[in-house]
């Protein structure tokens, strides 16, 4: 009986978050190199969650670092769009000793690994399965970006897709290993 009410709940957010999805891409700001400022600069929601290959990572892993958490789901448009640029970043901020991690959200391996056979990736695929996490941190559409600093407080967040490799994205994230 738990098992059937732990999916009917990631049944329920799952759609709660495909409709958020069309209102997050319509109010996405028009300048897709963006990222708006968190007031009062929150401490984010640690997680313990599973990757593809069954490893279990803590966002207190990163302690000390600048954390780029990325919402997603494969049948969001945005998020498929946003995906390559969020790779080119990765290719970039990794040289940094910057982390980027993208927490899909209600789906299984099965679904997320199809899904990278379309779009490649190489940073850390993470699942919130139960939809829990999403939840923890609030997320009002998909794809939900938000930028940690080192002390582990939400600075920054990013509603619907954005071009992560811009110049202007980029810097407003290296300036936080500088702070």
């Amino acid at each position: 009986m738990k098992k059937i009410l732990t999916q009917i709940l990631s049944i329920a957010v799952f759609l709660s978050l495909q409709n958020m999805e069309v209102l997050a891409s319509q109010s996405a700001d028009s300048n897709n190199h963006t990222l708006t400022k968190v007031a009062g600069n929150p401490v984010a929601p640690n997680f313990n969650l599973e990757d593809q290959d069954g490893k279990f990572i803590q966002l207190s892993d990163y302690k000390g670092k600048v954390v780029i958490v990325n919402f997603w789901a494969t049948w969001c448009p945005p998020c498929r769009k946003e995906m390559p640029s969020m790779q080119r970043a990765w290719e970039i901020l990794e040289k940094e000793d910057i982390a980027m991690l993208a927490i899909n959200v209600g789906e299984d391996s099965d679904l997320i690994f199809a899904f990278t056979a379309e779009y490649p990736v190489e940073f850390p695929l993470i699942m919130d399965k139960t939809s829990s996490v999403v939840r923890d941190w609030k997320v009002r559409g998909l794809p939900t970006t938000y930028i940690v600093n080192p002390e582990g407080q939400i600075v920054y967040q990013a509603i619907g897709d954005r071009d992560w490799d811009a110049p202007e994205i980029l810097n407003k994230i290296r300036q936080l290993k500088k702070d």
